[in-house]
């Protein structure tokens, strides 16, 4: 059971002291502890561009994967062997630990089923959960939370985005917030000249429908204020996290203050650019190299910096598509299929290459250039919203989708 030390250790706010505390955050604070329960929390990040999930976990057992890109394919001597049959690339080393450690779990072959190759319909889908249906308003992550039991604080930060705007995939019923920077959340109050981003926020809460949510306000923005009191331009990340500049990186560093701050966040959503190697791909340096450094640093740093926390939390990276099996005539490859999905956490029964591995034989591929998908990333995702979440309503999660537990592939412990 967490204790009010190890809450006073995480806590962003712990310097500020508990008398400024407002009551919604001492419930926040302290309910669990109380309760005995320990929330848990969902992080979703989206590789936006379709990652060439070939050169990432690299299928080197295979000898159709060096036939088939000559000049962009990461050698054996280079990549970080898992298992005898995939590997990391090069620039992922900092997930090697995690592998090793057991945190870090892949699922190879995954992905949507819908056949498009187009950025924008498969970003939609994946972020919708309703691969070829276009007509759907509103995203899984934001349907998880539908039948969660609610949290005794019903945090208005309980569903986070790290951008300029709510992507699709936490809009919905439920209410859930962008973020681009904390500061631009640290408005004062409502003094004479709250910021547009404070105002939108204010009137999101004083004006829900929800009556449980109705009146919060105040006390969210006395949060906002104690979030200023703590200084986040001068938060000091966890010892060992060592967060890459850039935007992404900078998304999960705020990500990790919100959650160590205590303020209710269930569901995190973050994305990173930069996949889309059509031309100059690179192999073990290059264009990919550089991207992936970003992405597993940054990873890395947030998992570290979430210490004790991290056991109660489970991050999934998700790509839009993947690559063509073989590479082009300008060095890089095209879009694909089946991709590939990392899986870390607490509870995540990691060191382990989960899924079907189709083969790279001509034979083997989807239409004859592609990695054939074998599982669905709903599967994946369901297990985490069921079993780590607590949402058994799948149905609802992702309709259209038949997501039994006796299907899953058994990730979560």
């Amino acid at each position: 059971m967490p204790t009010r030390r190890i809450f006073l250790r995480n806590s962003a706010l712990a310097v500020v002291g508990t008398a400024a505390v407002p009551g919604f955050l001492t419930r926040a604070a302290f309910g669990a502890v109380e309760t005995g329960s320990r929330p848990k929390r969902l992080v979703v990040i989206f590789q936006r561009g379709a990652a060439d999930g070939l050169n990432i976990v690299v299928p080197h057992g295979e000898p159709q994967y060096y036939s088939m890109r000559p000049s962009i394919n990461i050698p054996r001597k280079s990549v970080i062997d898992l298992n005898g049959c995939f590997g990391l690339h090069p620039s992922l080393s900092s997930f090697q630990p995690l592998w090793q450690q057991r945190h870090l779990a892949i699922v190879h072959a995954a992905g949507s089923p819908d056949p498009t190759r187009s950025h924008f319909d498969a970003q939609d889908f994946m972020e919708t959960g309703t691969p070829g249906v276009k007509a759907t308003d509103d995203g899984w992550l934001n349907r998880s939370l539908h039948e969660l039991p609610q949290s005794a604080q019903n945090s208005p930060f309980r569903a986070i985005a790290l951008g300029p705007s709510l992507p699709r995939i936490l809009s919905g019923n439920e209410p859930a917030v962008a973020m681009n920077n904390i500061n631009d959340f640290s408005v004062g109050g409502r003094g004479p000249k709250p910021s547009p981003i404070a105002t939108a926020f204010e009137a999101m809460y004083d004006h829900s429908s929800d009556a449980v949510l109705h009146g919060t306000g105040e006390e969210t923005f006395d949060a906002v204020k104690m979030l200023k009191a703590a200084n986040p331009a001068k938060y000091q990340p966890a010892p060992g996290a060592n967060y890459p500049k850039g935007r992404f990186g900078d998304s999960l560093l705020q990500l990790a203050q919100l959650i160590k701050a205590n303020l209710g966040v269930q569901v995190a959503f973050a994305d990173i650019g930069g996949w889309d190697h059509h031309v100059n791909e690179g192999a073990t340096e290059g264009q990919l190299a550089n991207v992936l450094a970003e992405f597993s640093q940054s990873i890395t740093a947030f998992w570290t910096d979430l210490g004790d926390l991290g056991e109660d939390t489970v991050i999934v990276t998700m790509s839009e598509f993947g690559r063509t099996a073989r590479e082009n005539g300008n060095r890089g490859t095209d879009h694909g299929h089946a991709n590939v999905m990392f899986v870390l956490g607490g509870p995540v029964r990691g060191g382990h290459v989960y899924g079907r591995w189709p083969g790279l034989d001509s034979s083997q591929l989807y239409e004859g250039r592609d990695l054939a998908l074998t599982t669905d990333f709903r599967q994946v995702m369901g297990e985490a919203v069921a079993r780590h979440l607590g949402n058994k309503n799948l149905a609802e999660v992702f309709p259209g989708y038949e997501n039994q537990p006796g299907k899953f592939l058994r990730l979560l412990g």
